[in-house]
Order: C-alpha cells, then structure tokens, then sequence
C-alpha cells in the first residue's frame, strides 16, 4: 500500500537575475525637450528659471567648459558659461520713468485724461465691432435697435445670417417683419455682402452696392448662378440667346465679388516661422560644401547660481540640504539634457544635409527619397528620436526655408531602376498642369503617359491622389472658353 504527500508551495526568499530597460529621470526630461520646438523650448528654460534657484542666465564667453567634468563634480555651470559680472549701471525704474512728465506734452492736473499704457495696445478690429459701430451711426427706429445688435451678433464668421429668424423675435420681443427690417439695414453696411442668408443673396447685395445695373448680370444671378463653371457657360449662352463672349465676361464680374465678405475681419494671422537650423554653402572641398549652424538667438544660456552652490556646501544635513541637493540636481538634469538635444539636432541636420546634398544645389527636382530610418542608421540613433527631433523644427536652407519633415518622403521607382521622390513627382505635376493648354488640359491618364515618358512609373490613381493633395481640380473643370 503506498500513499502520496502533498507539499504546497515553497516560502522563501529566491533572488532571480534579468535583465529590463530602466529610463532615468535625466533620459525622460531629455526625450521630452526634443520634440520641443524652438520658442517651446525657450518657454519651458524660463519656466525652469523662475521655479530653479539654481539657474541663471548668463552671456556666454568664446570658449565654453566641458560639460561632461562638471557633471561628473556636481559643479557645473551653463554650456558655454562665463563667470559672473556685477555690472555698475544703476537699475532703471521704468514705472517712475513712464509716471514721469518729461516731455510728455501735460501736467499732472491732465494726467487722468490719457489711458494708461496696457490701454493703448492695438486691438484687431472684429466684424461685430464694425457693424455695431455702423450700427450706431445708422437711423434705426428705437424698437429695431435690440433686433439689430442680436442679428449682428448672430452672423457666422463668413458674414451670412444664419440664425432662426423666430429665435430673434423671442429674444427681442419683437415680429418677423422687424427682423426683416433691421436685417435690410444691415445689410446696407461695409463690407458689401454682408448678412446675406444664402450666396445669391451675398453677390447681389455685393452688385448694387458697385451700382452696375445689366439686364443679363441679373438673369445670370437669379437662374444661372450654380452653372457658372466654364463647362456650361456656352449652354448658359444657348439658353439666354446671348453670345458665349458676353456670357464670359459677367462671370468674370462675378468670380471678381467675395462669396465670404466677414472673413475679411476674420483672416487668420500669419505665423512666422524661425529656423531651427541654419545650412550655409561656406566651402568648396568634398563635405565642406555646407556647413550647419544652430539658431540659439534668444535663447537663455544657463549656468549654476553660485550662490546658492555655495550655500549647498555650508547646509549641514536636515537643515533644508535636501531640497538644495533636489534642485541642484534639476538643474543639472536640465543643462545636460538640453546639451543632448542640440547635439543631437546637429547629428540629424547634418545627416539630412549628405543625403539631400543635390536638393541644396539644383532644388526639388533633385530631392531624393528619404525615411527616418536612412538617417537613423546613418548617425547610430533609434528612429523614434529622429522623429522626435523633426518634429516642428524649421531649416533654413538656399533653397529656402523648409520642415524638416519635408526631407522624409516616399520614393517611387524608374524604368532604369532609378528611385525618384514623390515630392518631385508632385512638382513636375504640377509644371505640367501649369503649362497645359487651357482650352484642352491635361487628364490624369494623360499626365500618367507623359510621366511614363519621363521614365516615372506611376498609376493613374496616384496622379489623382497627388493632384488632389495640390488642390489641383480635375480636367474638366479646368477647362477654359475660348471667346
């Protein structure tokens, strides 16, 4: 007879050895700063100083300090740093300079008259405020002023009037006919067009105000106005006995008119980009060509407060050393990782610049094929810091200014085997849609043959999908009537 125990697991203390992937905090702060772009960057190095006592902002001499040795001794100070300078000019207090009379023009009895300096910033003028202030002016019957200022308030940001028009006369206590009043009021003012309800509404308001009185304009408007494609302008022309030249030149009138008058107080700001990167042609030799410059213009060079080092030194423990030592390793984590960043932007910008070498001197034509991961093997680095580090960064270059996004494109193959960029094949696209003959344009099939005769093997539907992503209409809408 045999019988069998049975033992539960083992309690105990085992130590087992593997291996795992640890990111530091250094290595997280230093991947979250290269995605970063340039003012980003600065802002997040200012916010940084203001809650760092240990950073400052110093000039820069010539010849920065390893950077490396003074991590390594817990002394560092900013890259490229300089000693400390008291400089003897006396502060200037600005706000008793600006309270001043001097040469102001006033006394002080005048002084509560003029608004103060926040006051005087210019502001964009809005489309409500331009109609509310011709509103104002305008001679509109006391019970049509609330109507009014809810109509103007309701138009979209293209200048129609969109709104429930019984929605109004709930809000205002008013009838529809007051609503159709003031909104005739309305749309007497600046800019022609506005507060129209639909687009025929808009361009004949936008005719009257330029007072051409045309028999065939307003026929064109009131029945014809959806068949105002250079397609059907002769079939216009049949339908109304007229000749098709005539009809040509009031739908040049019309294209002249603006289908959306309120953006014109709502136009979006242009942005200026700053590069990133400077490329300069600076040689002659083999891989002097071009040389790469980084644009730190503006932006904080950070040293270590000596101060505060020296009072970290003179803290004996449980006496505030440990927020001390807390920040002086911030601040060291934040000088090294912005090193790595740039260091590491330098690597990528002078990659792009071997393998784009040919675009720099000849231009798109000469763009070659480009992925992250040719620029990754190129320099040793992984492909996600490639693509952290192209990301919102500008390089300016002879060819212009350009993302650095724009380098990395597919590729599409030749006859010959060649590989060509498919930025290049949207450029050369559109040269041929550009010198097409109005009167008979190019269709994609038609651009697919004479690609193929370029040696670029390239499918119809590509051609439309490239002509598409250049805002390029097809064939048949950019055909032209010959007069």
């Amino acid at each position: 007879m045999g019988f069998a125990m049975n033992i539960g697991p083992r309690l105990g203390q085992f130590q087992n050895l593997s291996q795992k992937l640890v990111m530091t905090a250094m290595l997280q702060q230093a991947i979250k700063l290269l995605p970063l772009t340039r003012q980003e960057l600065i802002l997040k190095i200012r916010q940084e100083m203001v809650e760092n006592p240990f950073l400052d902002d110093v000039q820069a001499e010539e010849d920065g300090y390893d950077i490396e040795s003074e991590w390594e001794n817990g002394n560092t100070e900013a890259s490229s740093a300089s000693t400390e300078s008291d400089s003897s000019e006396p502060e200037i207090d600005l706000t008793s300079y600006f309270d001043s009379d001097l040469d102001m023009g006033y006394h002080e009895a005048d002084r509560s008259e003029f608004p103060s300096l926040e006051n005087r910033l210019r502001k964009e003028t809005t489309l409500t405020d331009h109609l509310l202030w011709q509103f104002s002016l305008a001679e509109v019957p006391e019970r049509l002023k609330p109507v009014g200022v809810q109509i103007i308030g309701n138009l979209s940001d293209d200048g129609y009037f969109r709104a429930d028009v019984e929605d109004i006369v709930l809000g205002t206590d008013s009838t529809p006919d007051d609503v159709d009043r003031a909104l005739e009021i309305i749309q007497t003012f600046d800019p022609p067009g506005i507060a129209a309800r639909n687009l025929k509404e808009c361009l004949i308001l936008q005719v009257q105000s330029l007072g051409i009185f045309d028999p065939l304009l307003d026929e064109i408007l009131e029945n014809h106005i959806e068949q105002l494609e250079d397609r059907f302008l002769p079939k216009v022309a049949r339908s109304l006995g007229v000749e098709v030249s005539e009809v040509v030149e009031v739908a040049q009138l019309i294209r002249s008119l603006n289908p959306q008058p309120g953006l014109l107080f709502n136009e979006t700001r242009s942005e200026y980009v700053y590069p990133d990167v400077y490329v300069l042609k600076t040689g002659t030799e083999p891989g002097e060509e071009y040389q790469i410059f980084l644009n730190e213009d503006g932006m904080p060079r950070l040293r270590i407060n000596s101060t505060y080092r020296a009072l970290l030194r003179k803290k004996s423990a449980g006496d505030g050393r440990q927020y001390l030592e807390d920040r002086l390793r911030s601040a060291l984590w934040l000088i090294k990782s912005i090193e790595q960043r740039r260091q590491t932007l330098i690597k990528v910008s002078r990659s792009i610049v071997r393998f784009q070498r040919d675009f720099l001197d000849h231009g798109i034509q000469s763009l070659r094929p480009l992925v992250l991961r040719d620029v990754a093997l190129d320099i040793g680095m992984h492909e996600s810091t490639v693509s952290r580090v192209t990301t919102g960064k500008y390089m300016h270059t002879p060819q212009g200014i350009f993302e650095l996004k724009f380098f990395f494109h597919s590729e599409l193959k030749s006859r010959f085997g060649e590989s060509t960029s498919s930025v290049s094949v949207k450029d050369q696209i559109r040269r041929l849609i550009d010198d097409e003959d109005a009167q008979h344009p190019l269709t994609d099939q038609r651009i697919v043959d004479l690609l193929n005769r370029r040696n670029v093997e390239i499918a119809r539907r590509t051609v439309t999908k490239y002509r598409k992503e250049l805002r390029i209409p097809p064939a048949s809408r950019r055909k032209r009537v010959a007069l």
